[in-house]
């Protein structure tokens, strides 16, 4: 999910179980995608080998798509019902996924890179392609990455969680607990994607990266910030002075998407000018905070 993960309450009336409707989820994602020409590869939750973390829950539906493929499959999702309600582009710090929710199947976040994977998404998807297996979700073969390639993507999801417990029992079970000829089998993959960045997280040498662009957004995700932090980072990562600008633009926009989410409802335009107000007030009171507690993490 997103950083700051949309929350569904199922009506009252539903008795399908959630975990079912996440298998109909994923089967009407690949129906739709095979109709379009979109490769999928589903990823996490249900999609999850069973082994990797015994008894793992999920709540929605997660998979990549072929980066350039990702505009193309948006507007067909959006045609079969698919409510898109939170985007690329506020989605998270590293504007990884959009999420979409559908009556029946629930949520879906949707990637277009997976966080920490390179060199580039596109060499990163075509690495996992040329890999993939298969399994039966909702009734409909899908695309999956082997299962030590699992493993690899779920370390570098954990190394985004902070002090998450759920991440904290992914790394326990999938790295803390296997053997050493497993963890050669993972580092391998960590090597494949190019992922040592994100990856050293998990192995607590990310402090050794401080010259990689990136290092501050991991930081901040790992461990904690303030708004601006993580604004500071994004700016710092982005590629090139016109993406920086971009970035920087946007960060004094008002995340209309969050807010709606927040409030359960559609925003009026004095409620959303309320808040670019507001913003910037709390950003002060989180870097004021932060000075006086140095040791206590923002709420980004």
């Amino acid at each position: 999910m997103a950083a700051h993960e949309a929350t569904e309450s199922p009506a009252a009336a539903a008795s399908v179980p959630l975990e079912v409707r996440i298998g109909f989820a994923h089967a009407s994602l690949q129906w739709i995608a095979d109709r379009c020409g979109a490769d999928l590869i589903h990823v996490k939750g249900a999609a999850l080998d069973p082994t990797l973390v015994p008894g793992r829950r999920y709540s929605d539906a997660d998979v990549l798509a072929r980066p350039h493929q990702v505009r193309h499959l948006l507007d067909e999702l959006r045609r079969h019902d698919w409510e898109l309600i939170n985007s690329f582009t506020f989605g998270s710090s590293f504007e990884h996924s959009a999420t979409l929710r559908h009556d029946d199947f629930g949520l879906l976040d949707l990637h277009r890179i997976f966080p920490g994977t390179g060199p580039t998404p596109e060499q990163a998807f075509d690495t996992l392609w040329a890999a993939r297996t298969t399994t039966t979700l909702g009734g409909v073969e899908c695309a999956v990455p082997p299962r030590d390639a699992q493993a690899a993507l779920l370390l570098l999801h954990a190394a985004r969680g902070g002090g998450d417990l759920k991440a904290a029992n992914d790394v326990e079970w999938v790295w803390n607990a296997v053997d050493d000829a497993q963890r050669q089998r993972i580092l391998g993959w960590i090597d494949r994607l190019d992922a040592g960045l994100g990856f050293s997280v998990i192995t607590g040498t990310l402090d050794d990266h401080r010259d990689d662009p990136a290092y501050d957004l991991w930081r901040v995700a790992s461990r904690g910030g303030t708004r601006m932090d993580e604004w500071r980072a994004r700016v710092r990562a982005a590629r090139g002075v016109r993406a920086k600008v971009e970035v920087a633009a946007r960060s004094v926009l008002v995340n209309v998407e969050h807010l709606t989410i927040v409030r359960g409802r559609p925003v009026s335009r004095g409620e959303v000018l309320a808040e670019f107000f507001a913003r910037p007030l709390r950003g002060l009171r989180e870097q004021v905070a932060r000075r006086t507690h140095p040791g206590r993490d923002g709420d980004r």
